[in-house]
């Protein structure tokens, strides 16, 4: 053959590969097979689907979730949104905490009701029942996300699957800051659980992931179908090191979150603090249904200070030296943003006594953190 031909149609002749402690990466949009009835048989026959690596997380996923047919998306949002789309058609009545996490809010207002997706936000301190009253004929989902964003309010999510359950109505729950192992949403009648893999599961703040899991298998074949129809797509490379978090997520999330707790604990001492808003903290708001359902806290948590101008609350961020400033978290370092300007968009604010703050506890060494925050709070205080 002519020496072209022979490069592009050299390789290793087939056999098995050696084993290794992680799976095989693979990079392949054209999966070759084997003979001419397999084409259009049950064989994978597309690399978008996913090769080895994907499988290996998908099947960790499931045995993390405790689901069956876990998919991988880009992004959390993403795993949020397509979930959504999977299951929803135009004519669909939609409920959404009010405490969601402010991209997929915007998603549910600016994007849905364009395709016929009715959306109406509900208080996240509503009760079972009461949320079910919201419902109508045309209810197909409820979201919830508990803790909720920025002031981490806490919904009975066994309630509210039992009693959407009762009528018809899925219901899909962000589960991020339980990252699967905290809280288990499909153990507790949830239909969906989404993660951003983004946050603790990858765990070093330099991949983009989400996941979708369910334990109904008609609901699987619906996110799979998703999934497929949308065209989402995850790299091998990165399956791989989502995966690799994986492995320590138990780790590192039982150090963040004793970290955690031990820096709500210190700052709901000090004076320039009105409320600290961690549902692990001994009555803090929705502690009783933290107790109830889950095993473990994680590092992020809200804080209120006392009455101030925003100036003030500047240079307490401007004065950390270890917490960044930035948004995500479940890395492994500190973080800290103002809330406030985040919260004009919720119709069902809770009352707060002061500026809103949010903080991702990291891996550092809680005193040296603890230090660091007293020199924001004497920064803030002397900025009032």
């Amino acid at each position: 053959m002519d020496e072209k031909t022979r490069l592009i149609h050299a390789r290793r002749r087939p056999g098995p590969l050696a084993r290794t402690v992680g799976p095989p990466i693979q990079r392949g949009s054209t999966v070759l097979l084997p003979n001419a009835a397999a084409l259009y048989g049950e064989a994978l026959g597309y690399g978008r689907a996913g090769l080895e690596a994907q499988f290996a997380l998908m099947d960790a996923l499931n045995e993390l979730e405790g689901g069956i047919g876990a998919q991988l998306y880009p992004s959390g949002l993403a795993a949020v949104t397509g979930a959504m789309l999977a299951v929803l058609k135009a004519g669909d009545h939609l409920l959404v905490a009010d405490s969601v996490y402010r991209p997929t809010r915007q998603f549910c207002e600016r994007f849905l009701g364009r395709y016929g997706v009715e959306v109406d936000f509900y208080d996240p301190l509503l009760g079972a029942e009461a949320l079910m009253a919201l419902t109508r004929p045309n209810s197909r989902l409820v979201v919830l996300e508990s803790p909720g964003s920025l002031t981490f309010d806490m919904q009975d999510a066994p309630a509210i699957a039992r009693a959407a359950r009762a009528r018809g109505v899925l219901t899909l729950m962000d589960n991020t800051w339980g990252a699967g192992l905290l809280f288990k949403p499909l153990a507790h009648g949830i239909d969906i659980s989404v993660q951003a893999l983004t946050k603790y599961v990858c765990g070093h703040s330099d991949l983009f992931m989400g996941c979708a899991i369910a334990a109904d298998p008609k609901i699987a074949a619906l996110l799979k179908d998703g999934v497929h129809q949308l065209g989402w797509s995850v790299a091998a490379e990165a399956a791989y090191e989502t995966l690799k978090g994986l492995r320590t997520l138990a780790v590192r999330l039982d150090r963040h979150g004793q970290s955690g707790l031990a820096v709500a604990r210190w700052l709901a001492q000090q004076p320039e603090v009105t409320e600290v808003l961690h549902p692990a903290l001994p009555g803090a708001r929705g502690h009783d249904l933290w107790a109830r359902d889950y095993s473990g806290a994680c590092g992020l948590f809200g804080l209120t200070l006392q009455p101030a101008p925003k100036a003030a609350v500047d240079a307490f961020l401007d004065a950390l030296k270890l917490f960044g400033l930035g948004f995500s978290w479940g890395g492994f370092e500190s973080l800290a943003i103002g809330s406030d300007h985040q919260m004009g968009i919720r119709q069902f604010a809770p009352s707060l006594a002061g500026p809103l703050i949010r903080l991702h506890i990291g891996l550092e060494a809680v005193p040296d953190l603890i230090a660091d925050l007293r020199g924001g709070l004497d920064a803030f205080a002397a900025a009032r």
